[in-house]
């Protein structure tokens, strides 16, 4: 049997040939589109810039460091108060300090649920102050024994390490895995003491 010739097929629809002016006028649409975004993302930005330089996100190096040097000279007025009575108030401590000189601010930290941590803190007018407020340390207010230090300046991104005390339950030297927790022994009856006695393998 012979084969049928293959023949070309135009594939072009009578639509395609009517509407040559299309595909320029989707390349306009697609720029008009494309200006609108880049119109749009430039406002964003600019919002975004207002907003982080009204919550002060955004700070130049010289007012970092004015503000560090104003958190040390406020805290070098300053004395941290602890083992304060939960039932104690603002008043009744800034009335306690208040012979060691003129009290600005007394703040009395509390946790998220807003009940008092137990301890203060005491920002005085004079430098003097400060001395005279630990010389008032180990007094008592509402029945408690104040501990009373000069307040230190905590440094931004610069936390204390504090390392983990060996723990009994561990076994060892507190470090996981280095030695196995030490069993019990109990003596059959009869046989050894009384007690209990300490195995080590």
């Amino acid at each position: 049997m012979e084969q049928p010739e293959e023949q070309d097929v135009d594939m072009t629809s009578p639509a395609d040939i009517n509407n040559d002016n299309e595909p320029v006028a989707d390349v306009e649409d697609m720029r008009k589109r494309l200006k609108e975004m880049e119109d749009e993302a430039a406002a964003l930005r600019e919002m975004q810039a207002k907003v982080e330089k009204e919550m002060g996100a955004v700070q130049d190096p010289a007012a970092v460091a004015a503000d560090q040097a104003n958190r040390e000279e406020v805290d070098s007025r300053s004395v941290f108060v602890g083992n304060v009575d939960y039932a104690c108030t603002p008043e009744e401590v800034q009335q306690h300090f208040q012979s060691c000189g003129t009290v600005n601010r007394v703040t009395i930290r509390t946790n998220k649920f807003g009940q008092p941590k137990g301890y203060a803190y005491v920002e005085f007018v004079e430098v003097e102050a400060v001395q005279e407020a630990i010389n008032l340390s180990e007094s008592v207010l509402h029945g408690r024994q104040l501990k009373v230090t000069a307040k230190r300046t905590n440094v931004p991104g610069m936390k204390q390490f504090r390392a983990r005390r060996p723990s009994p339950f561990m076994g060892g030297y507190g470090f996981r895995g280095a030695y196995p927790a030490t069993p019990y022994f109990y003596p059959p009856y009869g046989y050894g003491t009384s007690g209990v006695a300490w195995v080590n393998p």
